[in-house]
């Protein structure tokens, strides 16, 4: 079986972890790294691929200054997302073209990853045609205990995905997991260009975390197994690598990762 890399970078601030990811992608490319998968958090930041309207950004540049919130446009595929603590997001550089995959299968892949990932955890998902990520339907939802009443009347997403592959088959961007974020954030943009359905956190299942230890713990436990997910999806046998092994190959003495090495929180 073939290896794969997988790493936990800690809290990166969206474009130093976009320009990793370029960086990353020129290695895969030149075959001096494995496929690889990256797991991390943002601060909190709303990005806008490549079909993104204007019109789904909902708050105004003076409110998401008050919350604190960036503003990205990105060339991964999609509409409109929100990224902040408490998500899992993963980054997937692999070499689509060597693993005879093309975009629609990937894809399809990730969504296994996560609907995996959330099985293990008590939580049944799954896809909806026509709307993009992964979703929790209303029979689910009737047994979420911490789920309003209104939400649980139509599918509600609990992972996005968004993805860029480009035309050697080396593939960046990925998804992002809502474990535990701040689902507040969210009402500041219409998720993916969706109004008619509501966004939900593994934590309105399995109950919030009691303290900053517990979200930590909750949090590696879900990075772990989707690493797990990762090498079995992907017929891959994961190896844990250090992240400053990746920012050295990412050269960031150089452009936008110059500063990378005193922005990331590593667990």
């Amino acid at each position: 079986m073939e290896r794969g890399w997988w790493s936990v970078l800690g809290t990166v601030p969206y474009e130093a972890a976009w320009a990793l990811q370029r960086a990353l992608a020129e290695a895969r490319a030149a075959r001096a790294i494995p496929d690889t998968l990256l797991l991390l958090e943002h601060p909190h930041v709303f990005t806008l691929g490549r079909s993104a309207r204007p019109e789904h950004i909902l708050w105004d540049e003076a409110e998401r200054a008050r919350r604190g919130v960036a503003l990205v446009v990105t060339d991964r595929g999609g509409d409109v997302t929100y990224h902040g603590p408490g998500q899992v997001v993963g980054y997937l550089i692999l070499d689509l073209h060597a693993r005879g995959l093309d975009k629609v299968a990937f894809v399809r892949r990730i969504e296994q990853m996560l609907i995996e990932t959330l099985a293990r955890f008590g939580i049944a998902a799954g896809t909806l045609p026509g709307a993009p990520g992964v979703w929790v339907q209303p029979d689910a939802l009737s047994r979420c205990a911490w789920c309003p009443p209104a939400l649980r009347r139509a599918p509600a997403k609990i992972a996005a995905i968004g993805a860029r592959v480009d035309a050697r088959g080396i593939t960046t961007h990925g998804f992002a997991l809502n474990v535990c974020p701040d689902l507040t954030y969210f009402m500041g943009i219409i998720p993916c260009g969706i109004a008619d359905k509501g966004v939900v956190s593994m934590a309105m299942f399995l109950g919030e975390p009691e303290d900053e230890a517990a979200q930590s713990r909750l949090m590696t436990s879900v990075q772990e197994e989707l690493a797990r997910r990762f090498g079995e999806v992907f017929a891959l046998e994961p190896e844990r690598v250090d992240p400053a092994r990746l920012w050295a190959l990412a050269d960031p003495s150089a452009g936008p990762l110059r500063n990378a090495k005193f922005i990331l929180r590593n667990p």
